[in-house]
């Protein structure tokens, strides 16, 4: 990973040479190298996996996964985990001229190590055995587990985007505030709601500024580069003290050009991209939000079913219908439905309410780096160039009077 090294929700990654004395599971995504040609072209990444829980198989694995097998592991958590805040996921680039390039390339590296990182420092997530398969499958067993049909996955094609328009559907009502007729109103909920969407929208302001700062430095670094250049080639017009000292210029705007250029991509990898990881990151729990919305609407309609099927129950006991039997079959059926709704939806509850106080915990942490690394960089740019001018002066004064 590169200077910044964090897992959990942004949190400062375990070390790699744990103590042995203290169970540990560390991950490690490295080597990204492209496989393939053409549109088939993809990276793949060797994940070393370095731990003493019982529950793996040796202390250290090495396999190699691709991207689409970071997106299963995060699917097979999102459906299973629900009240657990599910690390995001680096976007998947489309722009064939991007998606190749050395930055981009190690942006999503580094974005991947971060997000198996925060799985395996999470004290339930990294307890799936979705985790440990993949982190320790073989290629053949990974591609089985990625396209078994369980689940969601038993569906046909047309099926499957039908239930992700439906789902978009509800996620969006319920982000939106369309869904009226049922929807939670807690004190504590619409705090925890007003947080997420103030926060999504101050750090992707703080990112869109970020991504300029780093244009800004790159732009006046090649504007740089050019002009040492062409300050160089007129140094050489004249053969005396000035030429030289015209000459040194060009030399000293061209180290400067690439100071500029360094501390852009320090600046890209250390402060940007960990303010787009956070958006990403609000981005997920807004998913959760939705999740926990669904499910209390689920148990609303239940409770007013069985409200229902209670009444109809008592009319047949009444009547000593010949349905009541029947009728007390479904009675008890959608009872134990409803209680195990109920449980499910103050498990979410009580899981997103732990997540938030760890969440908010380890944004300060990571926030407090990714600043900390921002004015650092910012200092050690402006003393570095500084220096380069000031040592110019006097040269150039003696032939400026």
């Amino acid at each position: 990973m590169n200077t910044m090294q964090r897992s959990g929700s942004g949190s400062l990654q375990s070390p790699r040479s744990p103590s042995s004395q203290a169970p540990f599971l560390s991950v490690s995504v490295t080597d990204p190298a492209k496989m393939g040609n053409g549109v088939q072209a993809y990276i793949s990444y060797k994940v070393i996996t370095k731990t003493n829980l019982p529950e793996y198989e040796g202390n250290e694995k090495i396999v190699i996964r691709r991207y689409s097998d970071f997106v299963w592991l995060h699917d097979r958590l999102f459906e299973k985990y629900k009240g657990i805040f599910i690390p995001p996921l680096p976007e998947k680039s489309t722009v064939e001229k991007f998606r190749f390039s050395a930055e981009f390339i190690e942006m999503r590296r580094q974005a991947l190590d971060v997000f198996v990182n925060r799985i395996a420092s999470h004290h339930e997530l990294r307890q799936s055995d979705d985790l440990r398969i993949f982190l320790q499958a073989d290629e053949q067993t990974m591609d089985r587990a990625r396209f078994q049909e369980t689940g969601i996955f038993k569906k046909k094609p047309a099926d499957l985007i039908q239930i992700f328009k439906d789902v978009q559907s509800k996620v969006s009502d319920v982000v939106l505030g369309k869904e009226k007729p049922v929807e939670e109103s807690t004190p504590e909920y619409e705090k925890m709601k007003s947080y997420i969407f103030e926060l999504e929208d101050h750090l992707a302001e703080a990112q869109k500024h970020a991504y300029r700062l780093v244009k800004r430095h790159r732009e006046l670094g090649e504007s740089l580069s050019e002009f040492g250049k062409a300050v160089k080639l007129l140094g050489t017009c004249d053969d005396d003290a000035l030429g030289k000292a015209f000459s040194e210029l060009g030399a000293k705007s061209e180290i400067i050009s690439i100071k500029l250029q360094k501390e852009a991509h320090h600046l890209l990898m250390n402060f940007e991209e960990p303010l787009k990881d956070y958006v990403r990151a609000v981005q997920s729990i807004k998913a959760t939000i939705a999740e926990r919305a669904i499910a209390f609407k689920k148990q609303c309609e239940l409770a007013e079913t069985i409200k229902f099927k209670e009444i109809d129950l008592n009319k047949y006991r009444l009547t000593r219908s010949e349905k009541l039997a029947e009728a007390e079959r479904e009675y008890e059926m959608l009872k134990a439905e409803g209680e195990e709704t109920s449980r499910r939806f103050d498990t979410i509850v009580r899981l997103m309410n732990e997540e938030i106080v760890r969440f908010q915990e380890q944004k300060t942490s990571d926030m407090g780096l990714a600043f900390h690394e921002f004015a650092k960089g910012q200092a050690r740019l402006s003393n570095g160039i500084a220096d380069a001018w000031r040592s110019l002066l006097p040269k150039l004064e003696a032939h400026s009077s």
